[in-house]
């Protein structure tokens, strides 16, 4: 929270994050030198590339099952056409 104090009183998860930030913010003669403490900070109150990372597996998941379903809609269509071929009715393979 914004407040620096968590639902129940306590700190909040992301306020050693900031202390790490501030720490960091007020030694260094640039700015930019804090960007990875700036980061850490930001991701823990926001979850941006948690969110990024979560639904670039969502999606990766989600193809894949789209390939398995086109796939196995293939296998069975060719093991259809295989079923009722005539070869076993013209007696070149002996059929069962």
């Amino acid at each position: 929270m914004a407040s620096g104090f968590s639902l129940d009183g306590g700190r909040g998860r992301c306020f050693n994050f900031w202390q790490e930030f501030n720490k960091c913010y007020a030694s260094a003669d640039v700015p930019q030198q804090c960007l990875s403490q700036r980061d850490d900070y930001l991701e823990c109150l926001h979850h941006t590339k948690e969110i990024a990372r979560v639904t670039r597996i969502k999606t990766e998941e989600l193809k894949q099952a789209e390939k398995r379903k086109t796939e196995d809609a293939k296998n069975k269509k060719e093991a259809l056409v295989a079923a009722t071929s005539n070869v076993s009715k013209l007696n070149i393979i002996e059929g069962k």
